[in-house]
């Protein structure tokens, strides 16, 4: 199986920027789906970013042009870069990954998942 960390969660202000990362312990990215997802308190999971090997990728309307997916194969690492942070950004962010190719901010659709990293954006 597929061990994920995240790291990079923090407190911050609102307009700060933060960058997630989620090391992957096995295998390559190349062979994966990877995305990020988020839940805050009460909420539901809800996908935020999802990138293939082939640089596809897909972002949730409430983080367009602020947040930026990336990814280093040669680490095994999954980045994101957020920037312009509000309060409604406060949430615990999973990186997750599915050995089966599809870009998607489906939760459901992934297999492998990290312990997640809260962040934590105030007024």
């Amino acid at each position: 199986d597929v061990q994920l960390v995240e790291s990079g969660g923090g407190s911050v202000q609102a307009g700060a920027s933060l960058r997630l990362s989620c090391v992957a312990s096995s295998g390559s990215l190349n062979d994966y789906s990877m995305g990020w997802f988020r839940q805050a308190p009460g909420k539901e999971r809800e996908g935020v970013a999802a990138i293939l090997s082939d640089g596809s990728n897909m972002y949730a309307d409430s983080v367009k042009g602020r947040f930026t997916v990336s990814a280093d194969n040669a680490k095994k690492t999954l980045y994101l870069q957020m920037n312009n942070l509000t309060p409604e950004d406060t949430a615990i962010y999973y990186c997750a990954s599915d050995d089966v190719v599809v870009c998607t901010l489906t939760a459901s659709w992934y297999k492998y998942w990290g312990q997640g990293t809260q962040v934590t954006v105030s007024s």
